[in-house]
């Protein structure tokens, strides 16, 4: 049942169906964070702004991360809702909080399509024919069917989107598995010499803020929730799982491509996985192409479902216009879909026809993790709110049964954290990645602002309540 929470009234059924086992939702958290994609997709701007560096920097943002996992876990217990984030700030803060929140929350799923897209379409054409130069063109078709490929599985279903992901996401652990082997046996033959040199603090705070790229996306069973069986028991679990499991990815790979592959070859390399394969296997490109195409596409269709399910949330509650809300006989917001991924497109095309791909990539990367850095904050800032005042704001959480003191700090630890980063961006950011990318954050920021007043008139804060819920 869905309630509006200001009058307590029913409003019109608009739920999606039921049908995501725990197992669905692991696999959906473990495949959305794409660590093959995310490295091959990150890690020549990681090399360039930090060299070495990239380890630690990775590792200090990684634990506010962590961290989070099991703050989502909690919060989706007393909260489970299609939109997560935003609903959550809307019940323990107040809406205006919410509205904004949703918009940081548009910003950063949508900043990170393309991000995906872009690099999806230079690995294929890569690996079908690695001496070709495609024009802007061919690449903008290419990214055009991987739009199309994503969409069949998000049409189809929920059950159709975990299934397809589970295929792809064997052939990525596989190959992970495959290539740490294959990297350890050959260290003795293409390890390179490891220096660290002096400390590049403004490349440590942009990799530590690119970082959040591939350190998100196991919170997709959040926005899952509604789907889940069990919406106050399963979803965030998959989640701690996929953080962990991120985490453990880039402990192999980074330490292994860094180790055997000279810096001067990975840093602004488009694919540096590809680099690190070719030492390794030379002459055979599959070797990496095959299992990073797996994790590009698990990437695109999961990142896409979490903006897809916000968006029904926001339409549901009319922040955004309602057909966002509407759903098809296979239980999916298909105009969301659509809309989501052909607008992705079009920022792709832009990318590829009208600037230097390099540089307008690099920007699009930084602000989407500045902004998935934001939308953790806030996160991060409601769940410490919730488990200061949650029993004196919200009875029904019963939170003074449960001693929550150490998850409490884990939540203020995480805040300070994450304000720390997203501070240090605004600083060292423009000195790194350029002098636009503060440009862009403060207008994206100021069209918050805009957002949040636009939606002032929205009061409506509806409450997924799933009979026989556990």
């Amino acid at each position: 049942m869905v309630v509006d929470v200001n009058n307590d009234q029913e409003v019109p059924k608009k739920e999606l169906s039921r049908v995501l086992k725990v197992g669905d939702l692991v696999s959906l958290s473990v495949s959305s964070v794409g660590p093959l994609f995310s490295v091959a997709a990150t890690g020549g701007v990681m090399a360039a702004q930090a060299g070495w560096w990239t380890l630690p920097a990775i590792a200090l943002i990684a634990i506010p991360f962590i961290v989070s996992g099991f703050v989502f876990r909690l919060l989706n217990r007393h909260f489970p809702h299609a939109g997560a984030s935003y609903h959550w700030s809307a019940r323990v803060i107040g809406r205006t909080t919410s509205h904004f929140q949703a918009w940081i929350l548009i910003v950063a799923y949508f900043l990170s399509i393309p991000s995906i897209i872009v690099p999806a379409s230079t690995y294929t054409l890569s690996l079908i024919a690695p001496n070709y130069v495609a024009s802007p063109y061919l690449r903008v078709a290419v990214g055009g069917l991987w739009v199309l490929f994503a969409l069949i599985p998000l049409l189809l279903g929920s059950i159709p989107t975990a299934r397809v992901t589970q295929v792809f996401l064997f052939v990525e652990l596989a190959s992970l598995i495959g290539l740490g082997i294959l990297g350890v046996f050959s260290w003795k033959r293409l390890s390179v010499p490891i220096h660290f040199g002096h400390i590049p603090f403004s490349g440590i705070m942009v990799v530590a803020v690119v970082a959040a790229t591939i350190l998100d996306g196991w919170e997709i069973d959040s926005y899952a929730s509604e789907e889940s069986r069990r919406p106050k028991k399963d979803p965030g679990l998959g989640g701690i799982i996929g953080a962990f499991m991120a985490l453990a990815f880039y402990a192999i790979l980074y330490p292994l491509m860094l180790g055997e592959t000279p810096l001067s070859q990975l840093a602004n390399a488009s694919n540096p996985l590809a680099v690190w394969g070719h030492r390794l296997v030379p002459g055979s490109p599959w070797i990496i192409g095959i299992p990073v195409l797996a994790s590009t596409a698990g990437g695109l269709w999961l990142t896409s479902f979490i903006l897809v399910r916000a968006l029904f949330a926001m339409g549901r509650e009319k922040l955004v216009p309602s057909p966002f809300a509407r759903i098809s006989s296979n239980n999916v917001p298909k105009f969301a879909t659509i809309v989501v991924l052909l607008a992705a497109l079009g920022v792709t095309a832009f990318q590829f026809l009208f600037v230097s791909l390099g540089s307008f990539f690099s920007l699009v990367l930084a602000a989407a993790g500045f902004f998935l850095l934001a939308e953790f904050f806030i996160d991060s800032v409601t769940a410490s709110v919730f488990l200061t005042l949650g029993h004196k704001r919200l009875p029904e959480a019963q939170l003074e049964k449960h001693d929550h003191r150490v998850l409490r700090f884990g939540a203020l630890f995480s805040a300070a954290t994450f304000g720390f980063f997203l501070l240090a961006f605004v600083i060292y950011g423009p000195k790194a990645i350029g002098g636009p990318i503060d440009i862009v954050i403060a207008v994206l920021l100021a069209m918050g602002v805009l957002f949040t007043i636009k939606t002032k008139r929205s009061k409506n804060i509806y409450v997924f309540e799933a009979d026989g819920a556990s």
